[in-house]
């Protein structure tokens, strides 16, 4: 973005003020507002979206191969429910353009994540391998890592949301990460779909591995109570929801997760966020940060905006 741009977008929707600082797992976040994963996920705009205002942006999910995704149509808006349907497959060039990308440097206190998955080919016995890739190329040029295993649109990739496999995975990475000079935070992306046990299951794996957090939650392949008619959902098929259709279920999730793991848990809220009173509602269930991407969609850019005003205005004021 030129230069001239991005300062007047900054002075525009930017909202600077101490008092949204957020100091999560040895990160300084300017403010809590991030942008979630999917959004941009070759790193193309996160120098133009960091002059939209957010404290931290997520790039991916990226793989280690550069791969074209599922076939087009795979996007679809469903405006009466403000939700989108995706079936990207992970499109992306692969971690090596994410790289060069990421080598031009960030913007000024901006917290940059990178969200890593696998090829679709890579079968799930050698999936810890592409993890591993992308974990090590990315490693020097972001500040934490996302582990992707609960997208609906890999075949068979939630299979590793199971509590073998993911401990595996997670144990592997972790013991890469520590042996860096400086380990970074690694977090797991999971799943609106997981049943209480599931959930249980996935704290149990957190304090096990000592990885630093949650993302709460992914898309979901739950159709209940949509008001877009059912002809129109049966020609789109298969795909992610998201939007405000997830929105009280990825709370419930995130709630679930604090109260079980007894506020020890680290939780970054997504799903369904449109305006400050959903990011609210995401803090006060347990989340520390929060994400958007389908609010932005149907919300516009002034929506990180009125996110943080709602913070200062509505909720931090109160502590």
């Amino acid at each position: 973005m030129i230069p001239f741009l991005s300062h007047l977008f900054r002075s525009y929707y930017s909202v600077d003020d101490k008092r949204l600082e957020r100091k999560v797992f040895g990160l300084t976040f300017k403010n809590p507002v991030g942008l979630a994963a999917g959004f941009d996920k070759d790193g193309q705009h996160y120098q133009a979206m960091a002059a939209l205002g957010f404290g931290f942006i997520e790039l991916g999910t990226v793989t280690p191969v550069g791969q074209i995704g599922n076939p087009q149509p795979r996007l679809f808006r469903l405006p009466s429910d403000e939700a989108l349907i995706n079936r990207m497959g992970f499109n992306n060039e692969g971690v090596e353009a994410l790289v060069e990308r990421l080598k031009e440097g960030q913007p000024h206190q901006l917290i940059i994540g990178g969200n890593i998955g696998k090829n679709k080919n890579t079968p799930n016995d050698q999936a810890h391998l592409d993890y591993e890739k992308c974990f090590l190329a990315l490693f020097p040029y972001v500040d934490y890592f996302v582990v992707n295993v609960s997208s609906p649109n890999t075949p068979n990739l939630r299979a590793l949301q199971e509590k073998e496999p993911l401990t595996r995975l997670l144990s592997l990475l972790q013991s890469i990460n520590q042996k860096q000079a400086t380990p970074k935070p690694i977090l797991l992306k999971i799943a609106p779909d997981l049943t209480d046990g599931q959930l249980d299951d996935i704290i149990v794996i957190v304090q096990d591995t000592k990885i630093d957090g949650i993302i709460a939650t992914n898309t979901t392949i739950d159709r209940t109570g949509l008001k877009t008619p059912d002809d129109r959902i049966t020609d789109i098929g298969m795909g992610g929801l998201s939007g405000q259709p997830v929105k009280n279920r990825a709370t419930d999730v995130i709630r679930y997760l604090h109260q079980k793991s007894n506020g020890q848990l680290t939780i970054i809220g997504v799903g369904g966020i449109g305006s400050a009173t959903d990011a609210i509602e995401k803090i006060e269930a347990g989340a520390t940060l929060v994400q958007v991407y389908s609010g932005l969609v149907y919300e516009g850019p002034g929506l990180v905006k009125r996110i943080n005003q709602g913070l200062l205005n509505q909720h931090l004021v109160k502590n």
